[in-house]
């Protein structure tokens, strides 16, 4: 049986490149850019303390098995020069590479580890990408560090179509400008997805977008007008309020951060 969740995405080669990239930004940084506003009440520093916070708790629970209570890690964070906060940045990206060179990707679970670590890649991209908004830097926006991010945030919508009844081989056609063509496809176990143009003259519906405003729009930061210029859906009524709806589903915002 397909797996709900699609191919493998191989964000490995692109983890300590990412990473490299955010701190070619951080070191670049004056005093005061760290307290430039990022994302809602949050600043510059805040942003890198949650994405230091996102690597610890990874390696926390996943090599070291400990699954702590949450905190205001950010807050306390606050009291972290911006020296100490990068060194402890870079080290925890080495740590966490180590980590899923050992570990086998494909191992059979509720979710395969590569989906989790696809998730993780992404989640931080789209924070390095407020950051350099913040201050003003080029955005991480070449196709081959923005197209997995795409991939791994429409793989949730298998999950959120769950509850749309549909016969066997009804499709959802997704197309994003800049990144591809993703179908979701009704099975009698539930929804799958995979890469690829839908081959139904009548999909059951049809989202279009472009790279950019995808990932705004998930990670709750495409405004609303915006949004409607942005983003077509069209079929039926239930589904395209589903497929709009993930802007409410991936936890990339302030708000949503348990680390906050």
């Amino acid at each position: 049986m397909t797996a709900p969740w699609g191919p493998p995405i191989d964000v490995l080669p692109l983890l300590v490149r990412e990473e490299q990239a955010l701190i070619g930004v951080l070191s670049d940084l004056r005093t005061p850019e760290w307290t430039l506003p990022a994302l809602g009440e949050w600043t510059v520093h805040d942003l890198t303390a949650h994405i230091l916070g996102l690597k610890l708790r990874r390696l926390s629970r996943d090599r070291d098995g400990h699954l702590g209570e949450g905190t205001s890690w950010v807050s306390a964070c606050r009291q972290l020069s911006p020296e100490v906060l990068f060194a402890m940045l870079v080290d925890s990206t080495t740590q966490l590479t180590e980590l899923w060179k050992h570990r086998d990707l494909d191992e059979p679970a509720a979710a395969p580890t590569w989906l989790t670590v696809a998730r993780d890649y992404a989640e931080q991209w789209v924070l390095q990408q407020q950051i350099r908004e913040a201050v003003e830097a080029p955005l991480l926006d070449e196709p081959e560090f923005r197209t997995p991010v795409v991939d791994t945030l429409l793989r949730s919508l298998p999950q959120t179509l769950r509850a749309v009844p549909a016969r066997a081989g009804r499709q959802v056609a997704c197309s994003v400008e800049g990144a591809g063509r993703w179908t979701l496809r009704a099975t009698s176990a539930g929804w799958t997805i995979d890469r690829g143009a839908a081959t139904s003259r009548s999909p059951l519906a049809a989202l279009a977008t472009d790279a950019d405003a995808l990932w705004r729009l998930c990670s709750g930061t495409l405004p609303a007008v915006e949004a409607d210029a942005r983003v077509q859906v069209s079929g039926d009524p239930a589904v395209c309020e589903i497929l709009l709806s993930l802007r409410a589903r991936e936890p990339f915002t302030a708000d949503a951060a348990p680390a906050s």
